[in-house]
């Protein structure tokens, strides 16, 4: 690795780990940014999922003031984290990429229109018994299918969540950013525990993420934490389309 590449490396990770803490989708640069440096796919995708763990841990340290009075949500949300991310992690190693590849950008673009027509559609279901402060089974059962998808691979796994508890958890937007980041710092845990396990991990490329990725977190935190909601929702919409335009065209 020349010095140039371990810059490359170290700036992708502060990239990634901004925007994950904002919104989610750092992946989308991270991930392209190895390829380019010639790691192999699954090498590039398990050292990007370890190195990210930390930049997701402080951008949640970050998001603290807004999980106060979240403690049951998210012990709740912890578990489907744990079981999804393992499975996820599990699925990228057992299995061929194209199946779960073949429907990430869906999954995206329907996040997106869920985040943009959040306001409108949690209006009309305000009142409904099934929208609560911590969700019902459903709630937590796509909360468990995001966890295996950000296993996997994760890129837009910020959008997907966001989408998901935007419309079922009676709360603002702010407060789920903030389980947001708590939940996708677990996943990428327990799916890193998996990659080191197996030994595919490169240390030196995801300590150079983790690096950046640390600074990342906490510079996305300040920044998040100021957008007024309307402002946070277009970023979401935004990253998620460019995340759905990289995909397809890469």
């Amino acid at each position: 690795m020349t010095l140039a590449e371990a810059v490359a490396i170290v700036a992708a990770g502060f990239a990634a780990g901004t925007i994950n803490t904002v919104v989610g989708s750092g992946t989308m640069i991270t991930f392209p940014t190895l390829l380019a440096l010639g790691y192999p796919p699954v090498v590039a995708n398990v050292s990007n999922t370890v190195g990210l763990v930390p930049g997701s841990l402080l951008g949640a340290w970050g998001y603290r003031e807004e999980l106060r009075g979240q403690r049951a949500r998210l012990l709740r949300f912890a578990i489907a984290a744990v079981i999804g991310g393992t499975a996820g992690a599990v699925l990228l190693l057992g299995l061929p990429p194209d199946a779960f590849e073949a429907i990430v950008p869906v999954l995206i673009v329907v996040a997106c229109v869920l985040v943009a027509a959040q306001p409108w559609i949690a209006a009309r279901l305000k009142d409904r018994p099934n929208r609560r402060a911590h969700g019902g089974a459903g709630v937590w059962l796509l909360i468990l299918a995001t966890a295996v998808y950000g296993g996997y691979f994760g890129a837009a796994q910020g959008v997907l969540l966001l989408a998901v508890m935007g419309l079922a958890l009676q709360d603002t937007l702010q407060r789920l950013n903030a389980v947001k980041n708590v939940q996708a710092g677990l996943v990428n845990l327990v799916a890193g525990l998996v990659f080191m396990a197996v030994g595919e991990v490169d240390w030196g490329v995801a300590g150079l993420i983790a690096l950046g990725a640390a600074a990342g977190g906490l510079v996305g935190a300040r920044i998040g934490r100021r957008l007024p909601p309307l402002a946070l929702r277009i970023v979401i919409v935004v990253v998620g389309v460019v995340a759905v335009v990289v995909l397809v065209t890469g």
